[in-house]
């Protein structure tokens, strides 16, 4: 199993910016489809973005396309997800996920490993 643990978040002003980091340890990171997901309070978790084994394709939430980029480096270990032009409703608390091969699902409960999740905060 791989363990993730996430990092980068805190408190920016709306357009601002904010870069996440997402560390693997424990199996081969490459072997994993990674993905980021919000949950903001009392709303249901939500899907962000979501990259390829070898980062060949990467997928977004209509919400985030645009201002959010996915990426990994599998020399690392690690994922990342810069986000910028943040407005308000990112608020949320952001977690990095992952699951065995290359299937791509906006599902979370099709995910099998993560974070503990890292507080993004982003005031008017």
């Amino acid at each position: 199993q791989v363990q993730l643990v996430e990092s980068g978040g805190g408190l920016v002003q709306a357009g601002g910016s904010l870069r996440l980091s997402c560390a693997a340890s424990g199996r081969t990171f490459s072997r994993y489809l990674m993905a980021w997901f919000r949950q903001a309070p009392g709303k249901e978790r939500e899907f962000v973005a979501a990259i390829t084994r070898s980062g060949s394709s990467e997928y977004y939430a209509n919400s985030v396309k645009g201002r959010f980029t996915i990426s990994r480096d599998n020399a690392k270990n690690t994922g990342n997800l810069q986000m910028n032009s943040l407005k308000p409703e990112d608020t949320a608390v952001y977690s990095c996920a992952a699951r065995s091969g290359d299937y791509y699902t906006t599902s979370h409960w099709e995910y099998d490993y993560w974070g503990q999740g890292t507080q993004v905060t982003v005031s008017s």
